[in-house]
């Protein structure tokens, strides 16, 4: 592990222990785990961002999918309005297709014809935030997230191989609301965004949830991920679409 994903762990770990020093606000309200699948609208790569390096479609090599992976978060209340969400959401594609042109890829340049090729972009977030309203048909809730990515682009030819690794800290602007549509069903969404300088982030998720008992409940939506970066370094953007279904365990 990199230091700062070790970083990453430690955090969330220590965020995941805020229960028991909040134990009597609450703690743990709700934790969900979703199977997300996942298809590339996208992926542009350039690394290094000069003519040394050549920008090409990484989704051409890999795929657009779908990719299958997890997302877990566990939420709670801290104190009054106040509340405290971890979450991982990992993600990765591989695949291998053919580019008609030479692709030079951090110091190496790969011929014309068949490229494997892995992209992979793991986020880690904290996050507090406050509930703006609070009705019985409506809460919305708006916070930041402290936000680590780890993220790497691989390129393999033959005896070839060129990789660009990423793993660095990411401050968001948070939002989140839940809809009461009937007793059992409801509405809900999230979003983690910001733009600004070089780049932007943006993680949005609709989805429904119909309540089956007091603790559980089911859910089924869409999520859109999207951003990158265009510096001196790397020119990076990719975009995906994402269909979601999972579980919402609220311990009593």
């Amino acid at each position: 592990m990199r230091p700062l994903l070790r970083i990453a762990v430690c955090a969330l770990a220590g965020l995941g222990g805020l229960p028991a020093v909040f134990a009597g606000e609450g703690g743990v309200e709700t934790v969900d785990l979703e199977g997300v699948s996942a298809w590339q609208r996208r992926n542009a790569v350039q690394s290094p961002n000069d003519p040394s390096g050549t920008r090409f479609a990484l989704d051409a090599l890999t795929g657009e999918g779908p990719a299958h992976a997890p997302r877990i978060q566990v939420a709670g209340r801290a104190s009054g309005r106040h509340e405290w969400r971890v979450l991982y959401a990992p993600l990765s594609v591989t695949g291998e297709g053919a580019s008609a042109v030479p692709i030079r890829f951090e110091g190496e340049t790969f011929d014309p014809g068949r490229i494997s090729a892995r992209y992979r972009f793991d986020s880690w977030r904290a996050t507090w935030r406050w509930r703006w309203i609070e009705r019985d048909d409506l809460v919305v809730k708006v916070g930041v997230t402290a936000k680590i990515r780890d993220a790497s682009i691989r390129l393999r030819q033959d005896t070839k191989t060129a990789s660009k690794t990423d793993t660095g800290f990411v401050p968001l602007l948070h939002g989140a609301f839940e809809r009461r549509l009937a007793p059992t069903w409801s509405l809900q969404g999230d979003i983690d965004a910001l733009a600004g300088g070089p780049g932007y982030a943006v993680d949005a998720g609709l989805r429904v949830a119909h309540r089956l008992s007091d603790e559980w409940r089911v859910t089924g939506g869409l999520r859109w991920l999207d951003g990158g970066a265009d510096s001196d370094e790397v020119y990076a953007f990719a975009s995906f679409v994402s269909v979601t279904v999972g579980v919402s365990w609220t311990p009593r």
